[in-house]
């Protein structure tokens, strides 16, 4: 056990998430596993974290730790407490409960804490399991992860035994398609595709005549392009979908036309 790797595993479902649990039991058998997670659901809290208020770290074991904060946080604070001295090897944030594909991935805290990662100089994946009816009153502890559990495996354990694949301030955005493995078409290298968003919002009143506003689930509906080499596209052809991201935001391309515009 001493000569293995150290895998820092967060999330943005929490602590009791069923996909954090399948995560843990995937990669226990190859590497040192530790936890620290939100000790409550953070879905959609983007690469934010918590400067208003003290965060409380809780202990459940030698391994396994909760943050009254958001991914970004729990990474942040592990890294530097936990792993002052000695950083992880990799860290692993997920199996996220829904799909982070196109421009989801700036709301998403799963995405975000593998962003929190690559700051500091620590390999990082984002991994996501697509469902098609996250409406769905199945029981999320029937759901099937086998092909997430098999594909996180194989990735962590080739950048574990050779190096991560990507430069600074990048990581790998794995998403995963609602099939059993033998249904696998393999695995694409996609690119972000470009997500259409709904107005799916619930406008009600409360007991005091008070309105509020609750937003809903967007269904996964794409802009389709000729190439067909996106995310979204690789998931419905029944692969499974990995996007090199980076941080650097910057458009390139625009920098020459907003400096003739500008002037």
């Amino acid at each position: 056990m001493l000569n293995k790797k150290t895998i820092l595993i967060t999330n943005d479902d929490g602590f009791e998430a069923v996909g954090l649990k399948h995560l843990v039991e995937a990669l226990q058998p190859i590497a040192n596993i530790v936890v620290v997670a939100p000790d409550r659901n953070q879905s959609a809290c983007g690469h934010s974290m918590t400067l208003n208020r003290p965060l409380k770290m809780m202990s459940f074991d030698d391994d396994s730790y909760t943050i009254d904060g958001t991914p970004t946080d729990c990474v942040f604070v592990s890294l530097h407490t936990l792993f002052k001295d000695i950083k992880p090897d990799l860290l692993i944030s997920g199996i996220n409960i829904g799909s982070n594909m196109g421009e989801d991935i700036t709301y998403s805290g799963t995405v975000a804490g593998a962003m929190e990662a690559v700051l500091h100089k620590v390999p990082a994946i984002a991994i996501s399991q697509v469902y098609n009816n996250l409406n769905s009153n199945e029981n999320k502890d029937d759901w099937d992860f086998e092909l997430a559990k098999q594909t996180i495996v194989k990735i962590s354990e080739k950048i574990l035994k050779d190096q991560f694949p990507l430069g600074e301030r990048k990581l790998l955005n794995i998403n995963i398609p609602q099939i059993k493995p033998s249904d696998c078409n393999g695995i694409k290298i996609t690119k972000a595709g470009y997500r259409e968003y709904g107005d799916d919002i619930h406008s009600h009143h409360n007991p005091r005549g008070e309105e509020f506003h609750w937003i809903g689930l967007h269904p996964l509906i794409w802009q389709s392009d000729e190439q067909k080499n996106c995310d979204f596209e690789a998931i419905k052809a029944k692969y499974v979908s990995i996007t090199p991201i980076q941080l650097d935001l910057t458009s390139y391309n625009d920098i020459d036309k907003l400096k003739e515009w500008i002037l």
